[in-house]
């Protein structure tokens, strides 16, 4: 294990959780800072156009041979990667925390979760079965089975820069495709590891191929080519519709997990410390960062003033810090994080908002933002139509059903809403009037391993985790068979 973060490049490599650099052209090295410091925490090679094409050559070359391996081999790597994932849980955490600054216990995690997918499609991997179809041809016998897409092409981001890449990869590598991926430029050793890792499991030469360097010289690469049939990405809106149109000429299968703006929608009957102690988890876990995070808190009248205070008072409680120190609040990624805080603070205040607590950058550092409630926020503000992305809360009165529903539905995004009430005719009347893809009643916590993430709207295609996680990596086909 790590006992700092000095020399980490130094200390992964001799650990063995970094790849030698050579195993596809290169064009160059890629600095890795911690958003907490800013110092120099490791350096990358990084790849070109010529090693993204090199990494669907050996993704094309391994297919054919991983496609008809059993199931129960397959999933007897994965398994095994589980177990090393696992094993390495606190040097994978520490590097986390060294390229991401999220706070340690966040990061511990993190793997955990990273880990669960992995465990969750080994057994997976064993149940894609053929169907049986009713025949209305006389005569004939009508099957249908599941085969892997072919070489699947994933895109992580930064802020669960684990957890994305084995919820993708493990349901891609169960159902038989070859993976290239392509990690986010701010956290490269944390995918790089699980490579080092995915190698040590016993995967085959070509089966799981990892590419750092510019995104849009190696994703463009890769929606070009028509040997790439899948194509999962998680990130912002803006970066999927661009991957959208990139991926038309080749007409791949695509997942996309993109942007949210979550409302959490407060109605009088609610418990009141459970919603404030559950808003602090909708807000500020991962400094904000995080594509679930509330975004807009609707408050009814009746118990707007309370809530304001209770939640007021349990933001100023939480601390700040430099990961390993465990705080609530750590650095955000980087300078546009800060900017876009800075940006709707003022702009919200500009329409008429007060500032409760927060507001500013903290004198801990340049990318430390300090956990900001906003009151009386206006639906003209930017903040209650733009992903925000970071630490900063954005609250607003409301008096009818009608109206919260109309309001929070009032968005392009349409990934996840939170709701707290404890009139169980009311619950059912929201959940299913809101449009998002998961809703959250009187809790936080909803994703997991066995359930389908994923959202409506601008907020993506498809489903992540579950069974329906792995399925999006395959193809039906249908067999019609006469015996003559």
């Amino acid at each position: 294990m790590f006992d700092d973060q000095s020399r980490l490049s130094e200390r992964l490599d001799n650990a063995g959780l970094l790849p030698a650099a050579g195993d596809f052209p290169a064009e160059g090295r890629l600095a890795v800072r911690d958003p907490a410091t800013g110092d120099l925490v490791a350096q990358v090679a990084i790849s070109d156009a010529n090693g993204a094409k090199a990494a669907v050559d050996a993704a094309q070359a391994a297919f054919a041979d991983w496609s008809a391996t059993l199931p129960q081999d397959r999933a007897a790597i994965l398994h095994r990667w589980h177990a090393l994932i696992l094993a390495a849980k606190e040097d994978l955490s520490r590097i986390m925390v060294a390229e991401q600054g999220k706070p340690i216990s966040e990061a511990r995690g993190e793997i955990d979760y990273a880990a669960s997918f992995v465990q969750f499609y080994a057994e997976e991997a064993l149940r894609p079965n053929i169907e049986g179809v009713t025949s209305h041809l006389a005569d004939a016998e009508m099957e249908l089975w599941r085969e892997p897409v072919g070489v699947a092409a994933l895109i992580t981001p930064w802020n669960f820069p684990c957890a994305m890449i084995t919820r993708k990869a493990a349901a891609a590598l169960g159902a038989g495709c070859t993976v290239v991926i392509h990690p986010s430029a701010e956290t490269p050793l944390s995918a790089l590891a699980l490579a080092v890792l995915a190698e040590r499991a016993g995967f085959p030469a070509g089966v799981v191929n990892t590419i750092i360097g510019d995104a849009a010289t190696i994703v463009g690469e890769w929606t070009a080519d028509k040997r790439v049939r899948a194509l999962s990405f998680t990130g912002s809106t803006e970066v999927g519709r661009l991957l959208y149109r990139q991926s038309a000429d080749t007409v791949k299968r695509l997942v996309m997990e993109l942007g949210g703006h979550a409302p959490f929608i407060v109605f009088p009957s609610a418990d009141l410390d459970r919603a404030v102690t559950e808003a602090v988890k909708a807000k500020f876990a991962t400094s904000g960062q995080d594509c679930l995070g509330a975004n807009r808190f609707y408050i009814h009248r009746d118990v707007y003033d309370e809530f304001c205070a209770r939640f007021t008072k349990a933001t100023q409680a939480l601390t700040m810090g430099q990961g390993m120190d465990d705080p609530d609040i750590g650095p955000l990624i980087h300078e546009r994080q800060i900017d876009k805080q800075v940006a709707h603070v003022q702009d919200a205040l500009s329409k008429g908002a007060r500032l409760l607590c927060g507001g500013k950058v903290d004198d801990l550092g340049p990318l430390f933002f300090q956990p900001t409630v906003l009151a009386d926020v206006t639906d003209e503000a930017a903040i209650m139509h733009e992903e925000t992305f970071g630490p900063v809360a954005a609250l607003s009165v409301f008096d009818t059903e009608d109206e919260v529903i109309e309001r929070a539905n009032a968005s392009e995004y349409g990934l996840v809403a939170y709701v707290h009430s404890q009139d169980p005719r009311r619950i059912y009347r929201v959940s299913r009037a809101l449009q998002y893809g998961m809703v959250a009643v009187n809790r936080t916590k909803v994703t997991g391993a066995p359930i389908p993430f994923g959202g409506m709207k601008q907020s993506g295609l498809g489903r992540e985790g579950a069974r329906q996680g792995l399925e999006a990596f395959t193809e039906i086909k249908y067999v019609c068979r006469d015996w003559g």
